[in-house]
């Protein structure tokens, strides 16, 4: 999935004519439909944004071969991508979400403490999740300068500094024995 990029979500049906809640991920929300078709995950349907409306927190799309509320229905929470070679490259300082799943995080000291295993937002900021490298449940992490302090994406891997009150972010002394006495 690296050589595409989620660049939507389709939300709930709007109306009876065929058009989607729009979520896109895109810098400036209406780019969405600059970057050509979109596909699903799996590839098997390709769709061409026919017209684009601003919604409340949301765009309102007709798709192409979606013709009535019952195929929009059917897309609800489907995601869309598009190839990556359609994107721009992204500025120094920001990073395609598809970039950062998969990176080793490690402390500041350079020892592995697990690996990104989703980027989210719940409206304050990205997140990233990540899952310790001696087990047990993800923890989310802060995704900003001062809480990683280094993206290396060539070299695989993020630097994660915990903040200062919050033991979320596993350490490589804690991170084992503290899930084994826990569980």
């Amino acid at each position: 999935m690296k050589d595409r990029i989620c660049v939507a979500t389709v939300g709930a049906a709007h109306g009876t004519g065929g058009e989607v809640r729009l979520w896109p991920y895109t810098t400036r929300a209406e780019d969405v439909a600059a970057y050509g078709p979109l596909q699903t995950a799996d590839g098997t349907r390709t769709f061409k944004i026919l017209s684009l409306r601003p919604g409340k927190a949301f765009l309102l799309a007709r798709l192409g071969g979606v013709t009535d509320r019952t195929a929009a229905e059917e897309l609800c929470n489907t995601d869309l991508y598009v190839s990556r070679e359609r994107l721009p490259a992204p500025e120094p300082g920001e990073f395609y979400h598809a970039d950062l799943i998969g990176l080793r995080a490690d402390d500041i000291a350079g020892r592995t403490v697990g690996t990104v295993v989703a980027v989210h937002n719940f409206g304050a900021g990205d997140v990233l999740e990540i899952a310790p490298q001696a087990g047990g449940e993800t923890v989310m992490h802060p995704f900003s300068v001062d809480a990683v302090p280094s993206v290396d994406i060539a070299g695989g891997r993020v630097v994660v500094v915990p903040p200062e009150d919050d033991t979320a972010v596993p350490t490589p002394a804690t991170s084992g024995a503290a899930a084994a006495e826990t569980n």
